[in-house]
């Protein structure tokens, strides 16, 4: 053998037998790893999975947003130093509180007889799922909690529902002040496929339709909840917005997705809301907002005096048309003007278009026109001069069993009013004030009463 070839053949050799000792080395790496890995595996079955490290998991997933509200939520939960809840309660409450006190209470002119249009997105992006169960389930389902309040609250007003999707907008019910109506349209539109891209104008439009031949006493509003980001349109848009504010419609917008400039845009010369939900919390808040009636701008010219009937209620022995859906029905109210029969009220007569209403539902929306002013917290210092709540009789919480320390971080829960100066818990502040609408002192208080009544008007 040639020396040059012994001397390659030797390094080829030892270059395999490096390899080899290289292989060796990296499956004994490998099964060190995979030992370690295994142990870690054991270790995270055996330990609880919320002692685990997980910031590595977070860059490498991404997760929906919604998952970050219950992600490790029991961190928030905090004891207090004889190891209850009852503080981070009273936090929530107290939470609660502060956003009730940002309300404005002041007397104003405010529109209580309301023509409200709500516009439905029903196109494909209602099915995103950032939103749980899915934007157009948990729009559903909070547009019927909605509507049964905002009757509750505004009961001389009107609602319709209109729906957009393939381009195209139909009405899902007629203008009314019937709750029953439109809840049952959402349940049938409820199971219906939606898809295609939603189209504003043309929503708008018929919305704008009706809303132009109400009366003028009555406000004229639109609510757009829309989830697309997109809208086809069968012209320009902004003739739309300009004629919407030529004939006094007040647009809001709440956005599932993103903020849209066209949609700000249509908020803004309405002189409308806009708001995009960030979550399931926030969304249902931005809803309910639209309950309470907004003030009525000064340019807009008002009635002084609002013609109404009150029908008596009546029950026939033989079945009669109705003059509303024209249907045998065996009750009904009678119009005290023309004498047609209607099913419910409030309404407006279809014969002689004369506004039927009852002495309760007027009573029900007078509040808004006057709430009852925020009551302000009593502190610590002044606890001491009230034991018990004015309204319910329960008890307060000594101030003296109290330490310091727990007094610095929350208040006395003692809520006074200005007028009468009776002392309430909190839970009768938030009834007083979202339901009752009227402060037990004051009304106790014939004077005081009288005084209120002369300071609102």
């Amino acid at each position: 053998m040639v020396p040059w070839q012994f001397i390659v053949t030797l390094l080829t050799l030892n270059a395999g037998t490096v390899n080899k000792d290289s292989d060796k080395g990296n499956r004994r790496r490998h099964s060190d790893t995979m030992a370690t890995s295994g142990r870690r595996q054991i270790v995270a079955d055996d330990e609880d999975i919320i002692d685990v490290d997980d910031s590595s998991l977070q860059t490498n997933q991404a997760n929906y947003a919604w998952e970050e509200e219950y992600k490790r939520s029991w961190d928030v939960l905090q004891e207090d130093e004889h190891g209850s809840l009852a503080g981070v309660v009273n936090s929530l409450q107290q939470a609660a509180k502060r956003k009730r006190l940002l309300r404005d209470t002041d007397p104003i002119q405010r529109g209580i007889i309301r023509h409200l249009f709500i516009i439905i997105d029903l196109s494909s992006a209602m099915q995103e799922k950032d939103l749980r169960p899915s934007r157009l389930s948990l729009t559903f389902t909070y547009l019927e909690a909605f509507i049964a309040e905002y009757f509750d609250q505004n009961p001389i007003s009107q609602i319709g529902l209109i729906g957009t999707k393939d381009g195209l907008a139909e009405k899902l019910s007629e203008l009314s002040g019937n709750p029953t109506d439109h809840i049952r349209a959402l349940k049938l539109k409820k199971f219906q496929e939606v898809g295609g891209e939603p189209s504003l104008q043309n929503a708008l439009e018929l919305a704008r339709s009706s809303l132009i031949h109400v009366p003028a006493h009555g406000s004229r509003e639109i609510l757009v909840i829309m989830g697309s980001l997109t809208t086809t349109d069968p012209g320009n848009i902004h003739d739309t917005i300009s004629q919407l504010t030529q004939d006094s419609i007040r647009a809001s917008v709440i956005g599932l997705a993103a903020e849209v400039q066209v949609l700000k845009l249509l908020s803004t010369h309405t002189k409308g809301t806009f708001g995009v939900a960030m979550n399931e919390g926030h969304y249902r808040d931005l809803l309910f907002e639209m309950i309470p009636p907004s003030a009525i701008t000064t340019t807009k010219a008002s009635s002084n005096l609002v013609q109404m009937g009150f029908p008596s209620r009546s029950v026939d022995h033989a079945a009669t048309l109705c003059a509303c859906h024209g249907r045998l029905t065996l009750g009904g109210y009678i119009c005290p003007r023309c004498g047609s029969k209607l099913c419910d009220i409030p309404t407006e007569c279809d014969i002689c278009t004369l506004t039927l209403v009852s002495s309760p539902l007027l009573a029900r929306s007078y509040h808004h026109l006057f709430p009852v002013e925020n009551f302000i917290e009593v502190a610590w210092k002044d606890a001491a001069a009230t034991t018990a709540c004015f309204s319910c009789q329960k008890s307060f919480h000594s101030p003296h069993k109290i330490s310091l320390q727990l007094q610095a971080t929350t208040d006395a829960g003692r809520y006074q009013c200005k007028l009468c100066e009776k002392t309430f818990c909190a839970d009768c502040d938030l009834f007083i004030h979202d339901v009752l609408h009227n402060c037990p002192g004051c009304l106790s208080q014939p004077r005081r009463r009288k005084a209120s009544a002369l300071s609102a008007n």
